[in-house]
């Protein structure tokens, strides 16, 4: 194993100590007690066969290298003791999470096929012979096999005549990455483990995109950072990344045309913080994103749309952070989003976990983990398509996850394709797109090192980069092929193996020189100590096999100087290798390849994948030390194959380049149905003479909304205060009234919604609708109280707070409850209010908007029928109600051996976006994470809600929530989300984290609602710290049992009001 030499001194150490206690009952007593009382042990054989297999040994490295240095023989032995009963202790911890590891295992796959199965079994056609394979590597829906890829650009004809098909195409699409440094030139990649090639990547991409026949804007957003750490660029809002050279594939230019970095101001202002702190933060950054989008698509409409906004084709989000973004932007858009990993949460759960270095709690205290999953999660259930550089990583990364089954998407995709319904489940596409290059700049060396421009073998010529002396000085022969590595010094990067295999092979020693790039460094002692294991190894293997002349390992090396080693290997008829034992993609591999030299590569991930399209080497078994020295000597010693693979890298690595990664990106999006505010669809330009931005007239709500009529006047009769929970008993009159709404909100048509809307005309000379348009702020009423008298209560408190700006018409409320709307009308009536108090009512959960009419008497409420179109993505409909009625069916309280029914189905209160049902055992029933864990293994898409104090459970659209509704008012309307003030509890429903984060201001009522907290929330994957920015400015709290004149205090502080 890859860092171990040093265990040959310590177990000569430990045998030093005595011997065997098997021998020893007949020799010399030991001196070790401690081996003594532990019977027939030997630390040697033990040590062997338990640590040295696989087990992480800096911290007994760093045991070894004190004992080593301590004089005293008796410290010395008694330090190396207590060494082997740690290594006993972790040995034992390592069989532990052998043993949960395979419980975990066998757990995901009990559940993933019982989801399979009920998915099957509510499916109930004939499934076909495409859905009854297994084999996931036989899928054609990912888009790889030969039979279906997109048609690659093989040839500037081919790449025109598909440019020439763009030609009319002016698309806005936006990119999402927001931790690390990002800038256009001079990237500091390297300066931590968030500036990577991820950074590199995506302003590449970006940067690619806007060069591209057909795009005429890409925003790549990210965060701004005003740190004096940093350099001044990256507080800098706005950065244009200039085209790179095209080949006159430039489509037409444009005042605000090309792609631009937008940094948008979230989290501490003066802080650069790494990505495992920027979670609380993300609300803030989406409403931030959001503004810049509107405010975009409305120049870009201006520009380019004939008025109309031109909205984002697609939102790409990369990484978890920017998949949560994403996924939260798309919804209140309702645009598309694609989704990029990069590296994966649960990939790396699970290999922490192998480790055995850190439990899970202190994982998810340290990378907030569970926090990152959800995330991935949350963009498997938004995104359209999965992007992906390799096959491997769907096959063994996302399999992983309860929202992508690939054999249950196989079954889906096989039922889209005949036109069968797939009965309200959807899995998202996985795309493989390998990462594109710049090859423009690139001019492979036809020489080599026998023809000499200048100067000698010691000296070379002035012309030749600095970095090839610096390679050049550690050979006797330098003319000799090179074998390039280019890698850290990390043990899954198996250098150490190759190293191995360059030494005991004579004839390839004697053929070829070796050079390992792995990375800078100043001195090994500063280096981790993986890292400086790793770098010790390799030189006493140096030392152990005489390679002094023979192999290169310079101690620095600048970014710049990589294509210049590149072009040194190929000089000298060298060979580029990546011997890992996995490599997720393998980017040198393509980077060798345009620079003229043959590889050779693992076998195990994506190499794979670029063999197959470059065919430009040999694969090996990294873990076979003979197989890389066979394959490195037959490419060294064979010059015609030598050559005939150098010219195939250089024939196909157009393949991997820019221009064919976005023409495959952009013929992925083009396949994506069209999403967009439905508000503004062409068919309506008839109907609104102006733009699709909010206007002061009637008529733009006609085709959304339509009048609501209740009788109140038996209501207004009786004030009614009860809890909640009773309401379903109430009198028949309440009942009836339910009755009335809830069908009449399921059945009306979109002709009848048309036709009831224009019922408006009559009221087409009031002023601004709705409301809420005219207010200088609006207030959230968030409170999620236990019945309905306390909600009363909490009301006259808040309006009392703000009577006089409330009378004067710049404060409106808005009212966002779980409460279906006759409840929030039984509300109205025991509180004595009217429904125009209320601007909005977000009803169920968010799944329903209505504002409150002009016209009392008639029509008190208007329901936005576009909302329901807005959220309505994925929402499985009456194949999702037929699985969650099966699934109530089947809860029941395992504390008791009745089998009685805790989870029932409550009609009443169902409408077309949100299934109700009532729980008569909060505490018996499953947290909200295993309801939707439980789903999305099923491949159902929506948003399970907790809601009064557990009694009842609201399943909505998967984008719907109470805080998504606030951004649409405010895509819709323009009201300002930073007018915004929300008003919560100390707790509430399980969407109650949603509520706090954002630009908007929040006011926290302390004692409200304080009793939901253990119930609903104590089952919570990650701490409610890792989502709410609990330091925030923006958050105020008013003390338990706060006055009307305590609230307004509270406003004082964050600045609302004066005086």
């Amino acid at each position: 194993m890859a860092g171990n030499d040093w265990i040959n001194s310590y177990l000569e150490a430990i045998l030093d100590v005595g011997p065997g206690i098997d021998e020893a009952k007949s020799a010399k007593p030991s001196p070790s007690l401690l081996l003594r009382e532990r019977g027939h042990f030997s630390p040697t054989r033990y040590f062997v066969e338990e640590v040295i297999t696989g087990f992480d040994e800096s911290d007994l490295y760093r045991s070894w290298v004190k004992a080593a240095a301590t004089r005293s023989p008796q410290e010395r032995n008694t330090r190396l003791e207590n060494m082997c009963w740690r290594i006993w202790n972790l040995a034992r911890q390592k069989k532990q999470l052998e043993g949960e590891e395979a419980q975990r295992m066998a757990k995901r796959r009990l559940e993933r096929e019982k989801g399979r199965r009920e998915a099957t079994a509510d499916m109930s056609e004939d499934l076909s012979e495409g859905e009854k394979g297994e084999v996931v590597g036989d899928t054609p829906v990912h888009g790889d096999s030969a039979k279906t890829r997109l048609p690659r650009i093989s040839s500037v004809d081919a790449m025109e005549v598909w440019a020439s098909q763009q030609k009319g195409k002016k698309l806005y699409i936006v990119l999402v990455s927001l931790h690390g440094l990002i800038r256009g030139d001079n990237m500091e990649l390297g300066r931590d483990s968030d500036t990577g090639g991820q950074v590199k990547y995506v302003v590449e991409l970006a940067r690619a995109l806007g060069s591209m026949p057909g795009v005429y804007r890409v925003d790549l957003l990210t965060r701004q950072v005003s740190s004096p750490d940093v350099d001044w660029s990256y507080a800098e809002p706005t950065e244009m990344l200039a085209p790179t050279s095209s080949e006159g594939l430039v489509g037409e230019m444009g005042e605000s045309s090309g792609a631009y970095i937008i940094r948008i101001p979230f989290g501490p202002r003066d802080k650069y913080i790494p990505k495992e702190l920027l979670w609380p933060h993300i609300p803030e950054f989406v409403d931030g994103a959001l503004s810049h989008v509107i405010q975009m698509s409305k120049v870009l409409g201006e520009q380019i749309g004939g008025g109309n906004p031109v909205w984002p084709v697609a939102i790409h989000g990369h990484y978890a952070d920017a998949g949560d973004s994403a996924a939260l932007l798309s919804g209140a858009l309702n645009v598309p989003m694609l989704f990029t990993g990069h590296s994966l949460g649960r990939d790396k759960l699970e290999q922490l976990l192998k480790q055995g270095r850190l439990t899970r709690d202190e994982i998810n205290s340290t990378y907030k983990i569970m926090r990152r999953i959800e995330a991935e999660e949350l963009a498997l259930d938004a995104s359209e398509i999965i992007i992906t550089s390799t096959r491997q990583e769907i096959e063994e990364q996302w399999r992983l996850y309860d929202g992508f089954d690939p054999i249950l998407e196989r079954k889906l995709r096989a039922r889209i394709k005949r036109n069968v319904s797939c009965y309200g489940r959807f899995m998202p596409r996985m795309a493989v797109i390998p990462p594109g290059m710049e090859f423009h700049h690139i001019v492979p060396l036809e020489g080599d090192m026998d023809v000499e421009t200048e100067g000698s073998e010691d000296h070379p010529a002035l012309s030749d980069p600095p970095i090839w002396f610096e390679i050049m000085r550690f050979f006797t022969n330098p003319r000799k092929p090179m074998i390039l590595a280019l890698a850290r010094p990390d043990p899954k990067k198996n250098i150490t193996t190759l190293v191995k295999a360059f030494g005991e092979c004579r004839p390839l020693r004697e053929l070829a020189n070796l050079t390992l790039i792995m990375g800078n460094r100043e001195g090994i002692d500063e280096m981790s100590s993986t890292n400086a294991s790793v770098l010790l190894s390799v030189l006493k293997l140096i030392d152990k096999y005489d390679l002094y002349g023979q192999v290169a390992y310079p101690k620095h090396h600048k970014q710049a100087d990589v294509p210049d080693i590149y072009r040194l290997a190929a000089k000298t008829k060298g060979v580029f290798i990546n011997p890992a034992f996995i490599e997720p993609f393998g980017l040198t591999l393509i980077e060798a390849a345009a620079h003229g030299l043959p590889i050779v590569a693992t076998k195990n991930g994506g190499p794979v994948d670029i063999h197959r399209v470059l065919d430009n080497g040999l694969l090996i078994d990294p873990h076979d030390q003979q197989s890389i020295a066979d394959a490195l000597l037959k490419l060294v010693a064979d010059k015609h194959l030598w050559a005939r693979c150098r010219q195939n890298g250089l024939k196909n690595i157009h393949l991997f380049s820019w221009p064919e990664h976005c023409k495959t990106y952009l013929s992925r999006i083009a396949s994506c149905k069209p999403r967009y505010p439905h508000w503004q669809r062409n068919e309506d330009e008839d109907d609104n003479s102006e733009s699709g931005s909010p206007g002061d007239s009637w008529r733009d709500i006609q085709d959304i909304s339509l009048n609501l009529k209740f009788s109140l006047d038996v209501e207004k009769s009786s004030g009614i205060d009860r809890s909640l929970e009773s309401e379903g008993n109430a009198a028949d009159r309440t009942n009836k009234l339910e009755n009335a709404v809830l069908s009449w909100s399921k059945g009306v048509s979109k002709d009848t919604r048309k036709s009831v809307a224009e019922k408006a005309d009559q009221n087409a000379n009031v002023g601004k609708f709705p409301a809420l348009r005219r207010r200088k702020h609006l207030f959230v009423i968030a409170v999620d109280c236990d019945s309905i008298a306390g909600l009363v209560d909490t009301t006259r408190k808040l309006f009392g707070a703000v009577e006089k700006e409330r009378n004067e018409g710049t404060i409106g409320f808005i009212l966002s409850t779980s409460l279906t709307i006759s409840e929030v009308n039984s509300f109205l009536v025991s509180g004595g209010y009217h429904a125009n108090d209320f601007d909005a009512f977000i009803c169920n959960s968010g799944s329903d908007l209505y504002y409150s009419s002009t016209n009392l008497e008639d029509d008190p409420f208007v329901v936005d029928f576009y909302y329901h179109s807005h959220i309505e993505y994925r929402w499985g409909g009456e194949g999702l109600r037929k699985t969650l009625v099966k699934w109530a069916s089947s809860v029941s309280d395992k504390n008791t051996n009745t089998e009685e029914k805790i989870v029932t189905s409550a009609e009443q209160l169902s409408t077309n976006y949100c299934y109700t049902f009532n729980v008569r055992k909060p505490d018996a029933i499953p947290a909200v994470k295993e309801l939707r864990k439980s789903l999305r293994i099923q491949a159902l898409r929506c948003h399970a809600v907790y809601s009064q104090n557990g009694t009842r459970l609201n399943i909505i659209p998967v984008l719907a929530s109470r805080s998504q509704a606030l951004r649409y008012l405010y895509v819709r309307w323009g009201t300002e989300l930073s007018k915004m003030v929300v008003f919560v509890g100390e707790s509430g429903d399980t969407d109650y984290e949603g509520l706090l984060g954002g630009v908007h201001k929040s006011v926290v009522l302390k004692g409200v609602c304080n009793g939901a907290a253990n119930q609903l929330h104590a089952n919570r994957s990650y701490p409610l710290s890792d989502v709410v920015p609990v330091d925030s400015a923006n958050i105020a709290q008013a003390s338990e049992e706060a006055s009307s004149a305590d609230i307004r205090a509270s406003l004082e502080t964050i600045g609302l009001l004066k005086g």
